[in-house]
């Protein structure tokens, strides 16, 4: 009698999740739906369908998500300014509670008992996934391949595909393969060379933006525009989410920026070499960090400062959905309200200079600073501020 059983696959299309699509097939004796979530990575629809179907997989989704990732993922991100361990924009660790989201959408649509990913069992990608799962459908069944069949080496892997026709590309053949993930937002890279943290990256690593030796010489001016805190137009055109990355993506990487490369401390207990080009995203942090500079006050921009790395963990330790990371969100958001205006920026040498920057919630008062206008601050009152200021300071000193 046939199995009713399903499971709805993470399913990229390549060798390792096909190779898992059909040990889900002859180990669960269930009918596996292959799930592609498209978050603006370059995805060969016709490929993915047909890899599938040579499996006998009868269900395959490709959902477009590139609008929602960038709208209520990046952007709210944007807004926290968060950086893991200071460098890291998180490309990867924001991608995952949406695809696990929606991969829970479809597990409920179908009816399926289990959901399962790619993702090894050395990673923090399993952690992400798992936790969005879970949180989504507490009951859910989570099968990680990676940590439960009897594969020891890649060679055995590869033995398995070419056993069951599965097709395996030569670059896959041989040495651990060199692992990429891409989305609108980033690309990573890592394994391989890139496993020496003393070796330089070769640049033929980087696909999304250009050496500084190739970068042009004459620098590009852009406008960005802010309302409640997210960019809204780009050179003065109003602009879907995902258009105004892309838009950015692409002119960043001319320039050269975005690529950084770092030994960062992963979740489950190890330290790995991430190589990552944000292009789009480092414009937008730099932009907002800009407009936030003339329209918020002192005690909210430093407070969200001092938020910033607790928030940029929770995100990067696949806790999106946790009580206290939504906690920050609300708290971050509820200072935006008055995060608009324009600001200028030069790209140029893969550096992002900010130009300018105007509001019409500026606090910036001219008046105030200007040393040929008195205005509302009368210089002798920072007399007695500096003296209240020193007494314990000078108290330390007597002792």
């Amino acid at each position: 009698m046939k199995s009713n059983k399903k499971i709805v696959l993470a399913y990229s299309g390549g060798l390792d999740t096909s190779i898992i699509l059909k040990w889900l097939q002859e180990n669960y004796d269930a009918e596996v739906i292959a799930y592609t979530a498209d978050i603006g990575q370059e995805i060969n629809k016709k490929k993915i369908i047909n890899n599938a179907k040579r499996l006998g997989v009868k269900n395959i989704i490709i959902k477009d998500l590139k609008n929602v990732f960038v709208k209520d993922y990046v952007f709210p991100m944007i807004r926290g300014h968060a950086l893991y361990e200071g460098t890291y924009l998180l490309g990867t660790s924001i991608a995952r509670p949406l695809i696990a989201k929606d991969q829970i959408r479809v597990a409920k649509k179908f009816k399926a008992f289990a959901v399962s990913h790619g993702s090894t069992g050395k990673g923090n990608d399993q952690v992400r996934f798992e936790l969005g799962y879970y949180s989504n459908n507490p009951k859910i069944k989570v099968i990680a391949p990676w940590r439960e069949w009897d594969f020891e080496t890649r060679n055995h892997l590869i033995k398995f595909a070419e056993e069951n026709q599965i097709m395996v590309p030569k670059d896959k053949i041989g040495k651990p393969p060199f692992s990429t993930d891409a989305n609108l937002l980033h690309t990573s890279s890592e394994g391989k060379i890139l496993e020496d943290p003393w070796t330089e990256v070769p640049d033929y690593v980087f696909t999304r933006t250009n050496s500084i030796t190739e970068t042009p010489d004459q620098p590009e001016v852009i406008n960005i525009e802010f309302s409640n805190g997210d960019p809204v137009k780009l050179n003065g055109k109003i602009m879907k989410p995902h258009l105004i990355l892309s838009e950015l993506n692409s002119k960043a990487g001319v320039h050269g920026v975005g690529r950084v490369d770092v030994v960062e401390n992963r979740f489950v207990g190890m330290k790995s070499r991430g190589v990552y080009e944000t292009p789009g995203g480092t414009i937008l942090l730099h932009a907002h960090r800009a407009i936030e500079s003339i329209t918020l006050d002192r005690g909210e921009a430093h407070l969200k400062d001092e938020l910033m790395p607790k928030y940029a963990e929770l995100i990067y330790n696949g806790l999106w959905f946790s009580s206290e990371r939504i906690a920050i969100q609300n708290l971050i958001d509820s200072t935006q309200s008055n995060v608009n205006g324009e600001v200028k920026i030069k790209l140029f040498k893969g550096n992002v200079i900010v130009l300018g920057r105007k509001s019409p919630n500026s606090l910036y008062d001219a008046s105030l600073v200007s040393f040929d206008e008195r205005g509302d601050y009368d210089q002798k009152d920072a007399e007695g501020f500096i003296k209240i200021n020193s007494i314990r300071l000078k108290k330390n000193l007597s002792n």
